[in-house]
Parts: C-alpha cells; sequence; structure tokens
C-alpha cells in the first residue's frame, strides 16, 4: 500500500473508532429519563412505558425520573446542561412546545438545544361539557356560548396549557366569548367539571376517555382530524369547525450534539416498542396514536407544533401563571 493511501486509512479509522466504540457500547450506564410532571399523570405513563421496553432491549436501566414546575421548564432545562452522551433523555410534550412561545425569557432555545430523537405518541383532546350543559353537538354549544357571551366556564389544566391553548383556538375560529378557569393542573380541573363547577373542558383523551365512557362527561368531539379508535363514535371538530385540529405529540429528546449513531440507535428501538402489539395497545387504550419515523420526522412535527401554538398564544394573549 502507498504511504499516502495507508495514511488515509490509518487516519480515518482513528477518526471512526471512537465513534464506532460510542455507539456500540452505548448505554454504558444506567440512562435518566427526565420527565417535567408528577408522577401518575399521562407524560409519567408514556415514559414508563418506553423505560421499560429500552431497559430491556439495551441492556441498562432507564430511570424515569420527575422534575415537575414551570410547566416542564426545568426539566427542558436540566437535560439541556447535561451531557450530550445518550445518558440524559427528555419527554418532549405539548408544554414544551407552548412554552416556546408563551415565556418571553427561557435560558434555552428547546429547537436549538434539544435534538429530536422519536416520537411516541399523537393524542387527541376531547371537548367535553358536563351533562347538564344542554348541548349534544359542537354546533348547539357554539349556539349557546354566541347566545350567552361571557358566561359559559371553559377549565383548563393551567394558562398555556395544552387544554387552555386548545380552547382559545375553539374561541378564535369560532368567535365565543368562553370564561377561561385554570387550575393548578389537570386532575383538579377534570373534577370540578365532573362536580359541575365548571361546564366545559378541552382535556386529553388520556385523562377523559373514562369518564365519558362512564356518562360523567359528554364527548362533543375530538380535537385531530380523524376520529379516534378509542371513542368511534364522537366526530372530529373539523367537522363543525373546518381546518381546527389540536393534539397532544409526544416523544424523546436528547441533548443537542448527542452523536448521531446513539441517536440512531435510540429511534431504532422505540420505532420497534411502537410495532410492538402490547404497546400498541396500552397507546391505543389511552386514546394515543403512534408517531413512528426519524428523528428529522419527528424533528419537522414538533417545530410544526412550535409555530403553530406561537401564532395562538399571540393572538390570545395567554401569559404564563
Amino acid at each position: 500500500m502507498r504511504r499516502r493511501d495507508f495514511l488515509t486509512v490509518l487516519i480515518g479509522s482513528a477518526v471512526a473508532s471512537p465513534r464506532a466504540s460510542r455507539a456500540q457500547d452505548y448505554p454504558s450506564r444506567p440512562v435518566r429519563f427526565i420527565v417535567g410532571f408528577a408522577a401518575g399523570g399521562p407524560n409519567d405513563i408514556l415514559a414508563r412505558l418506553m423505560s421499560e421496553w429500552l431497559s430491556v432491549r439495551l441492556g441498562q436501566p432507564f430511570v424515569v425520573e420527575n422534575r415537575p414546575g414551570a410547566a416542564g421548564n426545568l426539566a427542558a432545562e436540566a437535560v439541556v446542561r447535561a451531557p450530550a452522551d445518550g445518558h440524559t433523555l427528555l419527554l418532549l410534550g405539548p408544554s414544551n412546545a407552548i412554552n416556546a412561545s408563551l415565556h418571553d425569557r427561557l435560558d434555552f432555545d428547546i429547537l436549538r438545544d434539544i435534538a429530536p430523537v422519536a416520537g411516541i405518541t399523537r393524542e387527541p383532546l376531547v371537548m367535553v361539557v358536563n351533562p347538564s350543559v344542554p348541548v349534544k353537538t359542537v354546533a348547539e354549544f357554539i349556539a349557546l356560548a354566541k347566545a350567552h357571551p361571557g358566561t359559559i366556564t371553559m377549565a383548563s389544566a393551567g394558562n398555556g396549557s395544552s387544554p387552555h391553548v386548545a380552547g382559545e383556538l375553539f374561541k378564535m375560529m369560532n368567535g365565543v366569548d368562553l370564561v377561561h378557569v385554570p387550575y393548578a393542573g389537570g386532575g383538579p380541573a377534570l373534577k370540578d367539571l365532573i362536580g359541575g363547577r365548571v361546564q366545559m373542558m378541552f382535556e386529553p383523551m388520556s385523562a377523559s376517555i373514562e369518564p365519558v365512557r362512564s356518562g360523567k362527561l359528554r364527548a362533543l368531539a375530538v380535537t385531530t382530524a380523524m376520529r379516534s379508535p378509542a371513542l368511534p363514535d364522537v366526530p372530529t371538530m373539523g367537522d363543525s369547525v373546518p381546518g381546527y385540529e389540536a393534539s397532544a405529540v409526544t416523544g424523546i429528546g436528547v441533548p443537542k450534539d448527542t452523536p448521531a449513531e446513539i441517536v440512531a440507535t435510540l429511534n431504532a428501538e422505540i420505532n420497534a416498542a411502537l410495532a410492538d402489539p402490547k404497546i400498541k395497545a396500552r397507546l391505543a387504550d389511552m386514546g394515543g396514536m403512534e408517531l413512528a419515523g426519524s428523528p428529522a420526522d419527528f424533528g419537522r412535527i414538533f417545530a410544526g407544533e412550535i409555530e403553530k401554538w406561537a401564532q395562538v398564544v399571540k393572538s390570545s394573549g395567554a401569559k404564563p401563571n
């Protein structure tokens, strides 16, 4: 071999070997999976579902670490500051997309500082009312709201939450005046909605599906473009309000500059999980639809969510709690 060719191969091997080694050795220790909300909620359930799968498939514990606070910003910042070695993951959800425009000053940029790994699910919200509200369709609700402006209450999990901005989008598109009642979380809001202390809410299907099935709440529409197999008799919002779409998009991110080989490993395993019949059934039971695809696919979807909700936040004047 000529000296020049030999040096080319030698240098190429020296550069490639550490990268290949990092991918082959990954993960070399337990992986932290940080969730910006308390244990027991939909975000936590999804993280634990993926953690169990990844732990078995990759041979190291993937440990869910709940870091509630600041609507997910504390968790996001912790991952932004973590080493870019694939041993710290972030559960990305609607709050991360909304926070990008809701907060004027953040110490990080979610698109710049977090690299997309894979989507997990796209979950509908459900427009639900207390059964005492005398409507059975979206059209009837709009008519009632216009006949009694400023009197119908709309609960949410807090200012800038996914239920809040979904409701603001509904108000904007239909020209209705609803009274927003923010709560410190979806659980208290749902409890008061069932109790009749508030009248309407846009609530993620994973939380609203059982009250709907039991008759404690009445579902008027799902907010995704297509009907949900979990509530097949409930129409889409688009059937009554053309162009309306809202959903809770959830996936996984890592600190920027995490090696592409590690991102590819995680992406492949998450997509394998989404194809597993047991996990598919669990997601379907929660009302979610698998969001399989490449890191770039999820990156485009998440960037689209940021852009969409920025317009709603600006138009509605929504402010953080």
